[in-house]
Protein backbone atom coordinates (compact mmCIF):
# COMPACT_ATOMS: atom_id res chain seq x y z
CA UNK A 1 0.00 0.00 0.00
CA UNK A 2 1.63 3.42 -0.80
CA UNK A 3 1.62 6.11 1.83
CA UNK A 4 -0.74 8.29 0.42
CA UNK A 5 -2.83 5.20 0.61
CA UNK A 6 -2.24 4.23 4.19
CA UNK A 7 -2.84 8.26 5.35
CA UNK A 8 -6.01 7.80 3.91
CA UNK A 9 -7.24 4.30 5.74
CA UNK A 10 -5.53 6.19 9.25
CA UNK A 11 -7.31 9.38 8.36
CA UNK A 12 -10.18 9.72 10.94
CA UNK A 13 -13.44 12.25 10.72
CA UNK A 14 -12.47 14.33 12.61
CA UNK A 15 -9.43 15.01 11.09
CA UNK A 16 -6.73 13.12 13.79
CA UNK A 17 -4.39 10.02 12.54
CA UNK A 18 -4.74 6.39 14.56
CA UNK A 19 -2.72 3.62 13.79
CA UNK A 20 -3.96 0.33 12.57
CA UNK A 21 -2.52 -1.29 15.85
CA UNK A 22 -4.30 1.44 18.13
CA UNK A 23 -7.38 0.47 15.75
CA UNK A 24 -7.61 -3.20 16.15
CA UNK A 25 -6.75 -2.79 20.15
CA UNK A 26 -9.83 -0.71 20.35
CA UNK A 27 -12.09 -2.89 18.58
CA UNK A 28 -10.91 -6.01 20.84
CA UNK A 29 -11.81 -4.31 23.73
CA UNK A 30 -15.40 -2.98 22.31
CA UNK A 31 -15.58 -7.03 21.29
CA UNK A 32 -14.72 -8.32 25.15
CA UNK A 33 -17.08 -5.73 26.05
CA UNK A 34 -19.93 -7.32 24.21
CA UNK A 35 -19.18 -10.72 24.76
CA UNK A 36 -19.02 -9.54 28.60
CA UNK A 37 -22.50 -8.12 28.65
CA UNK A 38 -24.30 -11.39 29.37
CA UNK A 39 -22.06 -12.47 31.95
CA UNK A 40 -22.53 -9.22 33.94
CA UNK A 41 -25.98 -9.35 33.57
CA UNK A 42 -26.33 -12.66 34.89
CA UNK A 43 -23.89 -11.57 37.68
CA UNK A 44 -26.38 -9.03 38.74
CA UNK A 45 -29.42 -10.88 38.54
CA UNK A 46 -27.55 -13.56 40.84
CA UNK A 47 -26.72 -10.37 43.64
CA UNK A 48 -29.91 -9.41 43.39
CA UNK A 49 -31.17 -13.00 43.80
CA UNK A 50 -28.89 -13.59 46.66
CA UNK A 51 -29.82 -10.08 48.43
CA UNK A 52 -33.61 -10.38 48.13
CA UNK A 53 -35.90 -10.79 51.19
CA UNK A 54 -37.93 -13.65 52.95
CA UNK A 55 -40.26 -14.51 50.37
CA UNK A 56 -43.07 -13.88 52.71
CA UNK A 57 -42.36 -10.49 53.65
CA UNK A 58 -41.69 -9.03 50.26
CA UNK A 59 -44.45 -6.51 48.38
CA UNK A 60 -46.15 -7.40 45.57
CA UNK A 61 -43.38 -5.85 43.26
CA UNK A 62 -40.78 -7.40 44.86
CA UNK A 63 -42.14 -10.94 44.39
CA UNK A 64 -42.91 -10.04 41.32
CA UNK A 65 -39.55 -8.80 40.24
CA UNK A 66 -38.13 -11.77 41.89
CA UNK A 67 -40.11 -14.59 40.05
CA UNK A 68 -38.95 -12.47 36.56
CA UNK A 69 -35.64 -13.22 37.62
CA UNK A 70 -36.01 -16.96 38.09
CA UNK A 71 -38.05 -17.45 35.21
CA UNK A 72 -35.39 -16.24 33.23
CA UNK A 73 -32.63 -18.05 34.64
CA UNK A 74 -34.51 -21.52 34.33
CA UNK A 75 -35.59 -20.51 30.90
CA UNK A 76 -32.01 -20.15 30.07
CA UNK A 77 -31.07 -22.82 32.00
CA UNK A 78 -32.91 -25.42 30.76
CA UNK A 79 -33.69 -24.32 27.23
CA UNK A 80 -37.40 -24.02 28.13
CA UNK A 81 -40.19 -21.69 28.63
CA UNK A 82 -40.47 -22.00 32.31
CA UNK A 83 -42.73 -20.39 34.49
CA UNK A 84 -42.61 -20.04 38.27
CA UNK A 85 -46.22 -19.69 39.62
CA UNK A 86 -47.33 -17.32 43.12
CA UNK A 87 -50.69 -18.70 43.46
CA UNK A 88 -51.81 -18.09 46.62
CA UNK A 89 -53.40 -20.39 49.31
CA UNK A 90 -56.84 -21.45 48.80
CA UNK A 91 -59.32 -20.04 51.91
CA UNK A 92 -61.19 -22.05 53.77
CA UNK A 93 -59.04 -25.55 53.33
CA UNK A 94 -57.00 -27.07 54.92
CA UNK A 95 -55.18 -30.57 53.24
CA UNK A 96 -54.95 -33.57 54.85
CA UNK A 97 -53.41 -37.11 53.65
CA UNK A 98 -54.35 -40.89 53.79
CA UNK A 99 -52.85 -43.60 53.12
CA UNK A 100 -54.33 -47.28 52.82
CA UNK A 101 -51.24 -49.44 54.06
CA UNK A 102 -52.85 -52.56 53.72
CA UNK A 103 -53.12 -52.03 50.03
CA UNK A 104 -49.93 -50.46 49.60
CA UNK A 105 -47.98 -53.13 47.37
CA UNK A 106 -44.25 -51.41 47.77
CA UNK A 107 -43.99 -50.56 43.46
CA UNK A 108 -42.80 -47.36 44.33
CA UNK A 109 -44.39 -45.72 41.53
CA UNK A 110 -45.51 -42.72 43.92
CA UNK A 111 -41.64 -42.41 44.38
CA UNK A 112 -41.19 -42.00 40.55
CA UNK A 113 -44.24 -39.23 40.09
CA UNK A 114 -42.85 -37.57 43.05
CA UNK A 115 -39.59 -37.39 41.22
CA UNK A 116 -40.88 -36.45 37.78
CA UNK A 117 -43.45 -33.54 38.83
CA UNK A 118 -40.95 -31.70 41.61
CA UNK A 119 -37.75 -31.49 39.66
CA UNK A 120 -35.68 -33.75 42.02
CA UNK A 121 -31.64 -34.18 41.39
CA UNK A 122 -31.38 -37.12 39.18
CA UNK A 123 -27.30 -37.14 40.42
CA UNK A 124 -26.72 -37.51 43.48
CA UNK A 125 -30.24 -39.01 43.59
CA UNK A 126 -33.02 -36.98 45.69
CA UNK A 127 -36.37 -39.04 46.70
CA UNK A 128 -39.26 -37.00 48.99
CA UNK A 129 -40.85 -40.29 49.44
CA UNK A 130 -39.50 -43.44 51.13
CA UNK A 131 -41.41 -46.88 51.09
CA UNK A 132 -39.91 -48.97 53.67
CA UNK A 133 -40.13 -52.86 53.27
CA UNK A 134 -40.97 -54.98 56.60
CA UNK A 135 -41.20 -58.31 57.53
CA UNK A 136 -44.61 -59.89 57.71
CA UNK A 137 -43.02 -63.05 60.10
CA UNK A 138 -44.74 -65.98 60.46
CA UNK A 139 -42.81 -67.77 62.68
CA UNK A 140 -44.30 -69.13 66.03
CA UNK A 141 -42.65 -69.48 69.36
CA UNK A 142 -41.68 -73.48 69.47
CA UNK A 143 -39.92 -76.10 72.03
CA UNK A 144 -36.58 -76.78 69.94
CA UNK A 145 -36.03 -73.18 70.16
CA UNK A 146 -36.17 -72.64 73.75
CA UNK A 147 -32.06 -73.57 74.84
CA UNK A 148 -30.91 -71.97 71.62
CA UNK A 149 -30.40 -68.33 73.34
CA UNK A 150 -26.97 -66.36 73.51
CA UNK A 151 -25.25 -67.34 75.69
CA UNK A 152 -25.77 -70.43 75.81
CA UNK A 153 -24.78 -71.27 79.27
CA UNK A 154 -24.17 -69.32 81.98
CA UNK A 155 -24.24 -68.96 85.67
CA UNK A 156 -27.77 -67.81 86.32
CA UNK A 157 -29.09 -70.14 83.70
CA UNK A 158 -29.07 -72.36 80.84
CA UNK A 159 -31.73 -70.99 78.83
CA UNK A 160 -30.12 -67.92 76.97
CA UNK A 161 -30.50 -65.25 79.54
CA UNK A 162 -29.23 -62.28 77.14
CA UNK A 163 -30.70 -63.11 73.97
CA UNK A 164 -33.34 -65.78 73.79
CA UNK A 165 -33.84 -68.48 71.05
CA UNK A 166 -36.74 -66.64 69.27
CA UNK A 167 -35.03 -63.48 69.17
CA UNK A 168 -34.65 -62.43 65.12
CA UNK A 169 -38.09 -64.37 64.99
CA UNK A 170 -40.64 -62.24 63.38
CA UNK A 171 -44.51 -62.63 63.86
CA UNK A 172 -46.54 -60.33 62.72
CA UNK A 173 -45.06 -57.54 60.76
CA UNK A 174 -41.58 -56.96 61.97
CA UNK A 175 -40.54 -53.36 63.62
CA UNK A 176 -36.68 -53.90 61.62
CA UNK A 177 -37.35 -51.97 58.49
CA UNK A 178 -35.81 -51.91 55.31
CA UNK A 179 -35.55 -48.70 53.62
CA UNK A 180 -33.85 -49.58 50.37
CA UNK A 181 -35.16 -53.00 48.33
CA UNK A 182 -34.65 -54.00 44.77
CA UNK A 183 -36.96 -57.16 44.09
CA UNK A 184 -38.03 -58.85 40.86
CA UNK A 185 -40.98 -58.12 41.41
CA UNK A 186 -43.78 -56.36 43.81
CA UNK A 187 -45.89 -57.25 46.45
CA UNK A 188 -43.40 -60.11 47.51
CA UNK A 189 -44.31 -62.83 50.04
CA UNK A 190 -44.45 -62.08 53.04
CA UNK A 191 -43.52 -58.76 52.53
CA UNK A 192 -45.36 -55.34 53.94
CA UNK A 193 -44.89 -51.89 52.75
CA UNK A 194 -45.29 -48.46 54.95
CA UNK A 195 -44.73 -45.25 52.32
CA UNK A 196 -43.63 -42.53 54.47
CA UNK A 197 -43.25 -38.95 53.66
CA UNK A 198 -43.41 -35.32 54.88
CA UNK A 199 -46.34 -35.36 57.36
CA UNK A 200 -47.18 -32.22 57.28
CA UNK A 201 -47.25 -31.48 60.94
CA UNK A 202 -49.86 -29.25 62.89
CA UNK A 203 -47.38 -28.46 65.38
CA UNK A 204 -43.97 -29.06 62.90
CA UNK A 205 -40.50 -29.74 64.72
CA UNK A 206 -38.92 -28.16 61.63
CA UNK A 207 -40.34 -24.87 61.97
CA UNK A 208 -39.49 -24.85 65.61
CA UNK A 209 -36.17 -25.58 64.60
CA UNK A 210 -35.29 -23.03 61.53
CA UNK A 211 -33.36 -20.39 62.90
CA UNK A 212 -33.88 -17.69 60.04
CA UNK A 213 -37.86 -19.28 59.46
CA UNK A 214 -37.10 -20.18 55.92
CA UNK A 215 -39.37 -23.21 56.75
CA UNK A 216 -43.02 -22.66 57.46
CA UNK A 217 -46.62 -23.33 57.89
CA UNK A 218 -48.75 -21.93 55.61
CA UNK A 219 -52.75 -21.18 55.49
CA UNK A 220 -53.41 -24.28 54.32
CA UNK A 221 -51.46 -26.60 56.91
CA UNK A 222 -48.40 -27.48 54.38
CA UNK A 223 -45.21 -26.64 55.58
CA UNK A 224 -42.78 -25.05 52.96
CA UNK A 225 -39.20 -23.58 52.66
CA UNK A 226 -38.44 -20.28 50.77
CA UNK A 227 -35.26 -21.92 49.00
CA UNK A 228 -33.42 -18.49 48.78
CA UNK A 229 -33.44 -17.68 52.27
CA UNK A 230 -32.65 -21.26 53.54
CA UNK A 231 -29.09 -21.10 54.92
CA UNK A 232 -28.35 -24.72 54.82
CA UNK A 233 -27.76 -25.00 58.18
CA UNK A 234 -29.74 -28.75 58.93
CA UNK A 235 -31.51 -27.83 62.21
CA UNK A 236 -34.60 -28.71 60.35
CA UNK A 237 -33.27 -32.05 58.98
CA UNK A 238 -32.12 -32.98 62.64
CA UNK A 239 -35.59 -32.25 63.90
CA UNK A 240 -37.81 -33.90 62.05
CA UNK A 241 -39.14 -37.08 63.29
CA UNK A 242 -39.71 -38.25 59.75
CA UNK A 243 -36.91 -38.56 57.66
CA UNK A 244 -38.44 -36.25 55.63
CA UNK A 245 -36.28 -33.62 54.72
CA UNK A 246 -33.43 -33.92 52.06
CA UNK A 247 -30.10 -31.47 51.64
CA UNK A 248 -28.30 -30.53 49.05
CA UNK A 249 -24.97 -31.35 49.19
CA UNK A 250 -23.88 -31.12 45.64
CA UNK A 251 -24.95 -28.95 42.69
CA UNK A 252 -28.25 -30.57 41.60
CA UNK A 253 -28.63 -32.34 38.09
CA UNK A 254 -31.58 -32.05 36.97
CA UNK A 255 -31.50 -33.06 33.00
CA UNK A 256 -32.97 -30.34 30.16
CA UNK A 257 -35.29 -33.10 28.94
CA UNK A 258 -36.69 -33.88 32.40
CA UNK A 259 -37.53 -30.37 33.52
CA UNK A 260 -40.76 -29.84 34.78
CA UNK A 261 -41.62 -26.29 33.64
CA UNK A 262 -44.66 -25.73 35.24
CA UNK A 263 -43.22 -24.54 38.64
CA UNK A 264 -44.62 -22.46 41.69
CA UNK A 265 -41.75 -20.50 44.30
CA UNK A 266 -42.83 -22.08 46.99
CA UNK A 267 -43.03 -25.49 45.47
CA UNK A 268 -40.99 -27.53 42.52
CA UNK A 269 -38.72 -25.30 41.34
CA UNK A 270 -35.43 -26.48 40.82
CA UNK A 271 -32.95 -26.08 44.02
CA UNK A 272 -29.70 -24.91 44.04
CA UNK A 273 -26.66 -26.74 46.46
CA UNK A 274 -26.84 -25.93 50.27
CA UNK A 275 -30.64 -25.80 50.60
CA UNK A 276 -32.97 -28.41 52.11
CA UNK A 277 -35.75 -29.42 49.94
CA UNK A 278 -39.06 -31.92 51.04
CA UNK A 279 -42.54 -32.81 49.60
CA UNK A 280 -44.90 -29.77 49.90
CA UNK A 281 -47.98 -31.79 48.96
CA UNK A 282 -47.12 -30.98 45.33
CA UNK A 283 -48.34 -27.47 46.23
CA UNK A 284 -47.70 -26.26 42.91
CA UNK A 285 -50.71 -28.81 42.05
CA UNK A 286 -53.61 -28.64 44.77
CA UNK A 287 -53.03 -24.99 44.64
CA UNK A 288 -55.01 -25.41 41.47
CA UNK A 289 -56.91 -27.64 42.37
CA UNK A 290 -55.41 -31.08 41.13
CA UNK A 291 -54.45 -34.13 43.02
CA UNK A 292 -50.77 -34.81 44.49
CA UNK A 293 -48.91 -36.64 41.75
CA UNK A 294 -48.35 -39.63 44.00
CA UNK A 295 -52.02 -39.73 44.73
CA UNK A 296 -52.47 -39.97 40.85
CA UNK A 297 -49.89 -42.35 40.31
CA UNK A 298 -50.60 -45.41 42.99
CA UNK A 299 -51.94 -48.28 40.74
CA UNK A 300 -53.97 -49.49 43.41
CA UNK A 301 -55.59 -46.74 45.40
CA UNK A 302 -53.97 -46.73 48.47
CA UNK A 303 -53.47 -43.07 48.25
CA UNK A 304 -56.40 -40.35 49.48
CA UNK A 305 -55.89 -36.43 49.55
CA UNK A 306 -58.74 -33.78 50.38
CA UNK A 307 -59.80 -30.96 52.33
CA UNK A 308 -60.20 -32.27 56.14
CA UNK A 309 -62.53 -29.04 56.88
CA UNK A 310 -64.96 -30.67 54.12
CA UNK A 311 -66.81 -33.70 55.83
CA UNK A 312 -67.69 -35.01 52.44
CA UNK A 313 -64.10 -34.96 51.17
CA UNK A 314 -62.12 -38.60 50.76
CA UNK A 315 -59.58 -37.55 53.62
CA UNK A 316 -62.85 -36.78 55.72
CA UNK A 317 -64.23 -40.05 54.78
CA UNK A 318 -61.62 -42.12 55.74
CA UNK A 319 -61.21 -40.30 59.29
CA UNK A 320 -64.56 -41.28 59.96
CA UNK A 321 -64.74 -44.67 58.66
CA UNK A 322 -61.27 -46.47 59.24
CA UNK A 323 -58.83 -47.37 61.46
CA UNK A 324 -56.77 -44.02 61.16
CA UNK A 325 -53.31 -43.54 63.41
CA UNK A 326 -50.68 -40.90 63.07
CA UNK A 327 -46.99 -42.14 62.68
CA UNK A 328 -44.67 -41.72 65.57
CA UNK A 329 -47.62 -39.64 67.47
CA UNK A 330 -45.74 -39.57 70.70
CA UNK A 331 -43.58 -36.54 69.23
CA UNK A 332 -46.53 -34.67 69.86
CA UNK A 333 -46.08 -33.16 66.23
CA UNK A 334 -49.97 -34.18 65.43
CA UNK A 335 -49.23 -34.80 61.27
CA UNK A 336 -52.16 -34.48 58.55
CA UNK A 337 -50.66 -37.33 57.09
CA UNK A 338 -52.32 -40.60 58.04
CA UNK A 339 -52.28 -44.36 57.93
CA UNK A 340 -55.23 -46.87 57.93
CA UNK A 341 -55.96 -50.09 56.83
CA UNK A 342 -59.15 -52.21 55.68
Amino acid sequence: MSEDKRGLVDEQDDGKKESRRDFLKKLGVAAAATAAAPAAAAKAASIAEHLQGHFELMSDEQKQEAIARLEKRYSEQFGKQVTVANTPAPEGVLFGYALNISKCIGCRRCVEACVRENNQSRDPKIQWIRVLRMERGTETFELENLDKGFPSSSPLGDYGIQSGGHAKKPVGISGDAEHYYNPEQVPEDNAFYFPVQCQQCEKPACVRACPVRATYRDPNGIVVIDYNWCIGCRMCQLACPYWARRFNWGEPVLPNEDMNPKTHYLGNRPRMRGVMEKCTFCLQRVRDGRYPACVEACPVGARKFGNLLDPESEVRKVLATKKVFRFKEEFSTYPKFFYYMD
